[in-house]
C-alpha cells in the first residue's frame, strides 16, 4: 500500500480508503470483515458519513483493540431522527449527534471531523451564522477532532471554504463525469443536456481551479464517487457509454492534484481487494486516456446514485435500498432469492410511498422516485 500525507495535516494516509456504504449488510456484520480485511491490505483511512446508529456501533466495535490502526473520517451534522438519517444545521443536534458518535465507536478523538455535506453558498453561511464551524474548531481546540474537515458536491462552495482557510480536509465527489459538471447550487442544474456538450477531457475550469487551490494551500483531498456509485463499471449503466475499470477510475482520481485517498465504497471483502489491487496494476492497466477520449458525449440525469440525500422520507422509506433492489431485479430480468429476501426485510416497502414528491426536490440527479416506489411496488408485489 501507498500512502501520501494528507495535506498539511501530517497524516500519513492509504491512498486506497474504505467508504461506509457497505458496512451496513448482512445485519451489520459486513463492517467487521471489511475492517478485518482493510488492516491485512494496510488500508488506515476510512469515511463515516452515515448516523445510523447501529453502523457507528459496528465500527466501534470493528475498531476495538486496534484503534491505532485506522485514521477516521466521521461526520458532524449528519444526525439520527425519528429512524433515518438527517443533515442538520441546528447547533444542539449537532452537538448531541457529535456525542452520540463518539460514544458509539468508543473513542477519544476522531482525526478528521467532517462538516457534513454542504453544497450551497446559503449553506456555507447557515453552518457559519449557526456556529457549526465555532463549534468544529472547538472540538479540535479541546483535541476531540484533529482536524476539520468539509464534505460538498458543489467547487464554488467547496472553494469558498477551503479560502477561509478553517478547513484542512475536503471531501470531494470525483470522477471523469464529475469533472464535467458546472457548479451550481441549483444541484438539478447540474445534471442538464447543456452540461455535457464538451468531451471528458474538458474539465470544468472551476473544479480545476478547485483542485489547485487545495494543492497550493495544503488542503487534502478525499474522493467519493469514485466509481459514481459503481456506473461507470458497467457500460450499460455509464452515461458515457462506456464501462471504466476499477484501476482506471482510481488512477484518474489520484492522478487530480490534492488528492491523497480514493475512497472505495466496497459492499464485499472482494470488492475490497480488488480496488487495493490498483497498488499492483501496472501503468496500462491504470491508464484512462483512451478510455476518456473515446467517450461520447453524457448525461447523469435520472441515475439513482444510492447517495441517500433524497432523506428523509416522511413516512421512513429507505429510498436508497428500495431503489438498489428494484435495479437489481431489472438488471436481472427477474427477482433473484437474496434480492426478494433483502427487499422482503426492509421496514418500508415501494408500495408505503405516499407520492408526496418531498424527496424528488433533494435528489441531485433529478431521479423519478415517486415513479421509482410504484415500480417496486409492482415487480415485487408490494
Amino acid at each position: 500500500m501507498v500512502y501520501r500525507t494528507l495535506g498539511n495535516t501530517g497524516l500519513k494516509v492509504s491512498e486506497i480508503g474504505l467508504g461506509c456504504e457497505g458496512m451496513a449488510e448482512d445485519d451489520y456484520q459486513m463492517c467487521a470483515r471489511l475492517f478485518d480485511e482493510a488492516e491485512k491490505l494496510g488500508i488506515n483511512y476510512f469515511d463515516l458519513y452515515t448516523s445510523d446508529p447501529q453502523t457507528r456501533a459496528a465500527v466501534g466495535e470493528a475498531m476495538k483493540g486496534r484503534r491505532d490502526k485506522f485514521i477516521v473520517q466521521s461526520h458532524i451534522c449528519s444526525v439520527w431522527e425519528n429512524g433515518q438519517y438527517l443533515r442538520t444545521r441546528d447547533l444542539e443536534k449537532t452537538k448531541a449527534g457529535f456525542e452520540e458518535m463518539m460514544r458509539l465507536l468508543q473513542t477519544d478523538f476522531i482525526e478528521v471531523g467532517m462538516i457534513h455535506y454542504c453544497d450551497a453558498l446559503s449553506d456555507w453561511d447557515a453552518i457559519i451564522q449557526n456556529g457549526i464551524l465555532d463549534y468544529a474548531l472547538q472540538l479540535k481546540k479541546e483535541g476531540r477532532i484533529r482536524h476539520i474537515g468539509l464534505s460538498s458536491h458543489n467547487p464554488q462552495v467547496a472553494l469558498k471554504a477551503v479560502e477561509t482557510g478553517k478547513i484542512e480536509v475536503l471531501m470531494f465527489s470525483i470522477n471523469p463525469c464529475y469533472d464535467l459538471q458546472p457548479a451550481s447550487e441549483d444541484v438539478e442544474d447540474l445534471w442538464k443536456d447543456e452540461a455535457y456538450e464538451h468531451q471528458l477531457t474538458n474539465m470544468n475550469p472551476e473544479r480545476e481551479l478547485l483542485y489547485e487551490t487545495c494543492e497550493k494551500q495544503g488542503v487534502g483531498i478525499t474522493v467519493m464517487k469514485v466509481f459514481g456509485g459503481g456506473d461507470l463499471l458497467d457500460a450499460s449503466l455509464s452515461p458515457a457509454g462506456k464501462a471504466l475499470t476499477v484501476n482506471q477510475c482510481i488512477d484518474y482520481c489520484l492522478t487530480r492534484p490534492a488528492v491523497c485517498v480514493a475512497l472505495s465504497g466496497a459492499h464485499s471483502v472482494e470488492q475490497l481487494r480488488e480496488s487495493a489491487a490498483y497498488e499492483e496494476a501496472s501503468d496500462e492497466e491504470r491508464s484512462y486516456a483512451k478510455a476518456l477520449a473515446s467517450f461520447p458525449k453524457i448525461s447523469w440525469e435520472g441515475h439513482c446514485m444510492y447517495c441517500s440525500h433524497c432523506q428523509p422520507c416522511p413516512v421512513q422509506i429507505d429510498i436508497a435500498s428500495v431503489t438498489k433492489f428494484l435495479n437489481l431485479a431489472l438488471a436481472a430480468g427477474g427477482i433473484p432469492e437474496t434480492v426478494r429476501e433483502h427487499y422482503k426485510v426492509l421496514e418500508k416497502h415501494g408500495s408505503d410511498c405516499i407520492q408526496c414528491g418531498a424527496c424528488e426536490t433533494r435528489c441531485p440527479f433529478g431521479v423519478e422516485i415517486r415513479a421509482n416506489m410504484a415500480q417496486a411496488a409492482a415487480v415485487f408485489g408490494y
